[in-house]
């Protein structure tokens, strides 16, 4: 098989996992526990090569990708030894980036970049595919690189809240569609996250009778990602993504949301759980007769590693419908790996579509 040549918008936390787990698998380590077999259609997580790579921080523009992984404000820990990778950050467009209160800790660049800049970038690596992980609110940025990848003829993966696969318009899927190429998203679910329990819980309660009546689901984290959702300007994409998730698999799911009956999305910033995220989940229902049901969980989870788990199935999707020539919004395989697909579907049904995708039943 060949290899997946890949660019990454966004050096943060979950690229420095992946690119490790990555570079593991290229050392013949084996990955404990992936959501799949190790290989999909042929494609190993070996395979993965890392082309190209863009960011706006001072601490990574122009270091080699296997340094600024590391860099600050970066916190996943070295588990992987990584040479050099003879991958230079390049500098992307700040924008809207970088929120007011986050500029200490990017210490973004001044230099203007042009989208020219970064589809000579693209076109001259090679690359097949670009990744967005851009911090959560950065809207313009992201269309940005979106517009970008369809120029620069590469797939399109979109792990955040900014509405492009899901872009309730049209115009992002009609555009890849037209070009060829593909785009999935979009804000993409961890391997076991807070999204999928409390999924899996309001499925249950429903499965079994029970009408919910209220729920919240509140996230602490000590990364930048959490630091920067303490701005609630940055957070409406968010907060929607993650509550029509949960609210798509009760067909009351939107009269819950008028009125004001489940409320999900990041809460605080703890700076010691560094990429730890905990996450509380409250249900209340009414059972059998109007009996009260009551839930609470708490879930800790290393945030970045169950993204990294994800990604890895994404990115090997979008290549496997790259080789078939498939353009467009891939709806299958979004409803399974991402929170807001173009199309929502139940957890199970989800998982089979995404294997009838990769096995060739499905197109899209």
């Amino acid at each position: 098989m060949s290899k997946i040549k890949v660019a990454l918008a966004g050096v943060g936390n979950i690229a420095a996992f992946f690119v490790q787990v990555i570079m593991l698998s290229k050392q013949g380590k084996k990955l404990e526990n992936p959501i799949f077999e190790h290989e999909l259609c042929g494609y190993r997580p070996s395979d993965i090569e890392f082309v190209a790579a863009f960011d706006v921080s001072r601490e990574k523009v122009g270091r080699d990708l296997a340094e600024a992984i590391f860099a600050k404000p970066n916190l996943v820990p070295r588990f992987c030894e990584i040479s050099k990778l003879g991958v230079s950050v390049s500098p992307g467009p700040v924008l809207d980036g970088v929120a007011e209160h986050m500029k200490e800790s990017f210490d973004p660049i001044d230099e203007e970049v042009e989208i020219e800049d970064v589809v000579e970038i693209l076109e001259s690596s090679g690359a097949e595919i670009l990744i967005n992980l851009l911090p959560v609110g950065s809207q313009k940025a992201t269309e940005f690189y979106a517009a970008a990848a369809l120029r620069a003829g590469v797939a399109f993966v979109n792990c955040i809240p900014v509405f492009i696969a899901s872009d309730p318009t049209g115009k992002w899927p009609r555009a890849f569609r037209d070009a060829s190429l593909p785009l999935l998203g979009d804000d993409i679910k961890g391997q076991i996250g807070a999204t999928i329990l409390h999924r899996a819980i309001v499925s249950l309660l429903f499965s079994r009778g029970v009408k919910v009546e209220e729920s919240y689901q509140l996230n602490v984290g000590g990364n930048t990602d959490f630091l920067n959702m303490t701005v609630e300007s940055r957070l409406a994409s968010k907060r929607k993504s993650k509550t029509e998730a949960v609210t798509s698999l009760l067909p009351y799911g939107k009269e819950l949301e008028k009125e004001g009956k489940i409320r999900i999305g990041p809460s605080d910033y703890v700076p010691f759980l560094g990429n730890t995220k905990i996450c509380y989940i409250y249900l209340k229902g009414a059972s059998f007769c109007g009996f009260p049901v009551t839930i609470d969980i708490k879930l800790s989870v290393d945030d970045k590693s169950m993204a990294s788990a994800v990604l890895l199935e994404a990115v090997r999707v979008a290549k496997i419908a790259l080789d078939r020539g498939i353009g467009g919004s891939l709806i299958s395989p979004a409803a399974f790996l991402f929170k807001h697909p173009p199309v929502q579907l139940e957890d199970d049904e989800a998982r089979r579509a995404f294997l009838d995708f990769v096995e060739g039943k499905k197109e899209c």
